[in-house]
């Protein structure tokens, strides 16, 4: 498990590092400092990538508690915030091997969204993967990872707390498949 003091460091780094900041039609504008963004309540960009196995299990994790934003909640995605120098997809397949420790795979990207939540203000843009192999967790950032089927997603979403940017990314994924997802779920 990793010590507070190491979490402590993880998140200073994090708020330090410069982030691609956007307009309201996703027009780059330049580059921030991550604190500074959330706290003038501007806009970013973040990835959201959905990682399956081959029997089509979605991986959920748990955020550690050192998070900014929504610590210890569960997760339906890897993901973060889109570097300065960074396209969605060079963001996306980044985050996926920090956080899961998963990299090499097909990256299939499936929509570009606006989300906004107390906290966020973020162009969105959603991807997919499928890994059959191990996970090698982010321990500064992920407490625990779990392969379960959508079904039992979607129970566990009115019963533990879940990110609602990540949710918002697997709804729209799911509606885009014809797959019934009340809209308040």
């Amino acid at each position: 498990m990793v010590d507070q003091a190491r979490e402590a460091a993880h998140r200073a780094a994090s708020d330090a590092e410069r982030i691609a900041w956007v307009d309201e039609q996703d027009r780059l504008l330049g580059s921030l400092v991550r604190s500074e963004l959330r706290e003038r309540g501007l806009i970013g960009r973040g990835t959201y990538i959905m990682l399956f196995n081959s029997s089509g299990e979605l991986c959920v994790h748990q955020r550690t508690f050192s998070k900014a934003l929504y610590p210890g909640f569960w997760d339906v995605a890897a993901g973060g915030m889109v570097g300065a120098d960074e396209s969605y997809a060079e963001s996306a397949a980044r985050e996926l091997a920090e956080e899961l420790g998963v990299s090499g795979v097909e990256l299939t990207a499936h929509d570009h969204f606006y989300f906004e939540d107390t906290g966020s203000r973020l162009w969105c843009a959603a991807f997919s993967a499928v890994w059959d192999g191990p996970l090698i967790l982010q321990p500064e950032e992920v407490l625990q990872a779990r392969f379960i089927p959508i079904a039992q997603v979607m129970q566990e979403i009115s019963e533990k707390p879940y990110c609602p940017d990540s949710l918002a990314a697997l709804k729209r994924y799911l509606r885009a498949r014809g797959i019934d997802v009340a809209k308040d779920a």
